[in-house]
């Protein structure tokens, strides 16, 4: 019987962390810096209430954990592209769209964790 090749799906362990990350940084940005920022911008920001009361009392684990998640998964993109350089035509890489929407994700992860941690 024929084996079937099927491609793993690659790079979803980077966009996931990319995406934990964003949100321990986004919790932690709620109670402060993301209020003041989108009032700057005219944008109503009542709604973070809710999310900042239940946040506040976990930013220094959310900072750690949002900061954590970023860098494993700024490891993990850097590991893709390095693979995805050596990668034939044929060879099963991180398509480049992925690589990059995933460095998108971690560098706004970033931004917010700065932000959740200069602005309280």
């Amino acid at each position: 019987m024929p084996r079937l090749l099927t491609r793993r799906p690659t790079g979803i362990g980077a966009v996931s962390l990319a995406l934990g990350g964003i949100t321990a940084a986004f919790g932690v940005a709620a109670c402060c810096a993301l209020p003041f920022l989108l009032a700057s911008a005219g944008i109503g920001a009542a709604w973070l209430g809710g999310i900042a009361i239940v946040a506040a009392p976990f930013r220094t684990p959310l900072l750690v954990i949002g900061a954590l998640c970023l860098l494993a998964g700024a490891a993990l993109l850097v590991r893709e592209q390095m693979a995805a350089s050596q990668c034939g035509p044929d060879g099963a890489c991180t398509p480049a769209a992925m690589r990059v929407v995933t460095l998108f994700g971690l560098i706004i992860g970033a931004v917010l964790l700065w932000l959740g941690y200069r602005y309280v």
